[in-house]
């Protein structure tokens, strides 16, 4: 039985993790249906079809050997069965009321950490699967590619083949350590010094602030979702007349959406600028460990305090290229980057810290997941709708993420259920705050 030690941003992920935050990732698909059975068969296509994907047969389980000593590593499951993971619910008209209480439940440990639920409409026209991932075992990127494997295939254009670097083992060579040595200490400095500036950085993005009381909470443990569309060319337009890129709209649109939910709960928006962690992939396409995490961030304060909502858009904007000209490996945003300088016992033992700290890194987290551009389909039925779901930090109410699907921007939202319970009300301030800008460029 082959193993993959677990990256330290991974590892991370699994260690913080508790009851009451659950660190899986979500996707809620809706897919239409010519006949009342269509859930049914395609949650018989799922279990059928998830025993052919090699990366849904992975486990993870701890390593006390020496150089991973307190880590984790991913092996194949022996006794991997589909029927596990995959579940048919009775019908319901609401599909998100039913994701978020799914959402609330950690996956299994024991186990091949994803579930696959199978949600049927009760009006026999649509069907909708909730896909889990926990954050260990796949980042968004990985999860669509896990999900893809039960779907219905697709042609996609040949890529010239490539060599793969074998992948990391659980032991360094001991025979090598001695001409390793020499670099691991100048690595072992210059890590250090750039994990200094990482956290002086993070405590000079702490300074000023003001946090906004509906993005923070006690934990409950309970989660609620919405889900809202977007016309991508709505986005263009706006993005053609006020400048930016789409990224920066879609979080402009964040924003404001913030604003008028805060002024609709008669709650000041004076001063109020939250801190947003906008994710950010360092993936490379050739890299020896493709399944790892591999992210950074930047860190910007939402101009929830502007009544322009053009100035907002600039806001934004300029804080977004600030972030890009230092790059993703610098600055507060890229305290991820920290969990490479921590050995794996840290993570071990102060995973449950870092959890709580996490409140005062960030305020709400806005993430975008990238979507192929070609129809989806599961047992013939086409996907229509898909809508990314973020784990929720501890001591936060809201996360954001984003995916942009055949001409459409979905945005997925997830919420502390006994801090927000007017989820939807801030679904409905996104599309307002669209239409919003689209006004405001007409001017």
């Amino acid at each position: 039985m082959t193993s993959d030690l677990l990256a330290p941003l991974d590892l991370a992920f699994w260690n913080i993790e508790s009851d009451r935050h659950p660190m899986h990732l979500g996707a809620l698909g809706v897919f239409g249906a010519h006949s009342p059975t269509a859930g049914a068969h395609a949650a018989d296509l799922l279990a059928a079809r998830a025993a052919a994907v090699p990366g849904l047969r992975l486990r993870i389980r701890d390593v006390w050997q020496p150089l991973a000593f307190g880590g984790a590593a991913r092996e194949t499951d022996p006794d991997f069965d589909p029927l596990n993971h995959v579940r048919l619910h009775a019908p319901t008209a609401d599909f998100h009321a039913v994701a978020g209480r799914l959402m609330e439940r950690p996956l299994e440990r024991g186990r091949p950490p994803w579930e696959a639920h199978v949600l049927p409409g009760e009006d026999g026209m649509s069907f909708a699967v909730l896909f889990k991932f926990h954050h260990a075992l796949a980042d968004g990127l990985r999860a669509l590619k896990l999900a893809a494997g039960v779907l219905d295939p697709v042609d996609l254009p040949e890529r010239p083949p490539r060599a793969l670097e074998p992948p990391r083992g659980l032991l360094t060579d001991v025979r090598r350590l001695p001409g390793m040595v020499p670099g691991l200490v100048r690595g072992a400095l210059s890590d250090a010094g750039r994990a200094l500036d990482i956290g002086a950085s993070l405590a000079r993005s702490t300074l000023g602030m003001r946090p906004s009381s509906a993005l923070t909470s006690a934990p409950s443990g309970t989660r609620r979702t919405a889900g809202v569309v977007v016309d991508i060319d709505d986005v263009h337009r706006v993005r053609k007349s006020a400048g930016g890129t789409v990224n920066d709209v879609l979080i402009a649109v964040v924003a404001g959406a913030l604003r008028r939910w805060l002024e609709e709960r008669g709650e000041s928006t004076k001063g109020v600028a939250p801190r947003a962690l906008i994710p950010v992939s360092r993936r490379r396409p050739r890299t020896a460990h493709p399944q790892g995490n591999r992210l950074s961030g930047y860190l910007i304060r939402l101009p929830v305090d502007q009544s322009d909502p053009l100035g907002r858009l600039d806001t934004v904007r300029t804080a977004m290229v600030r972030n890009k000209d230092a790059g993703p490996n610098r600055g507060a945003g890229a305290v991820a980057l920290l969990a490479d300088h921590v050995p794996a016992l840290g993570h071990r033992l102060g995973g449950p810290l870092v959890g709580q700290a996490a409140r005062l890194w960030f305020d709400i987290l806005v993430t975008s997941v990238p979507l192929p551009g070609l129809g989806l389909r599961l047992g013939g039925q086409e996907l229509r709708e898909v809508y990314p779901l973020a784990p929720l930090a501890p001591g936060q109410a809201l996360a954001v993420a984003i995916s942009t699907y055949r001409g459409r921007v979905h945005y997925g939202l997830v919420a502390d259920a006994e801090a927000v319970p007017d989820l939807d009300r801030f679904a409905y301030a996104v599309s307002a705050e669209v239409e919003t800008l689209l006004s405001a460029c007409e001017l």
